[in-house]
């Protein structure tokens, strides 16, 4: 499968390599697609549950954080621990804190990284493209393709084009 991204308009098509064939090809400008109208937008009712679940972990980490100032002093004497430069004493540096947001490793799948612009026109209309091209491509015979993306990046409507594909059953 094959995709070209115009500054407009987005196409793809199935072409078998060996003969150098157009099995199935779908486009943004197809009369099927032509009074598309894409999805509203979602109000993000994740992004307040975050902020809900963050606050705790903001209050911890500002409780666990030394006070600045001169109380400051007092509470690291109180506490002990390690000398510090210059021979005073007082605590050890405190342990770090890594809030939710900064966690290294927290992946998204390729739906939930598309979902932030999945109410974009464009986006919507290259996911609608994807599904119709694997729907013709499934109608010729072929449910196994190479996806081909052009040298285009794989992200925004190429990658929603992607993934509209797979949602019809083509596999990559």
């Amino acid at each position: 499968m094959n995709v070209f991204r115009s500054g407009h308009h987005i196409y793809a098509q199935v072409i078998d390599d060996t003969t150098g064939r157009t099995l199935a090809a779908a486009s943004s400008l197809d009369e099927s697609l032509h009074d598309f109208q894409a999805p509203a937008p979602v109000a993000v009712a994740s992004a307040s549950e975050t902020r809900q679940e963050e606050a705790p972990s903001v209050e911890a980490a500002a409780e666990a954080a030394p006070a600045k100032g001169k109380g400051a002093k007092a509470e690291k004497a109180a506490k002990g621990g390690q000398a510090q430069k210059g021979g005073k004493g007082g605590a050890a540096a405190p342990a770090k804190i890594v809030l939710p947001q900064a966690e290294k490793g927290s992946t998204k799948t390729p739906v939930e990284a598309l979902a932030a612009i999945a109410s974009n026109r464009k986006v919507a209309l290259a996911r609608e493209v994807g599904k119709l091209v694997a729907q013709r491509a499934k109608e010729q015979g072929v449910s196994q393709v190479v996806f081909d993306r052009g040298g285009y990046a794989y992200h925004g409507r190429v990658a929603s084009l992607a993934e509209g594909a797979r949602e019809a059953g083509l596999k990559f």
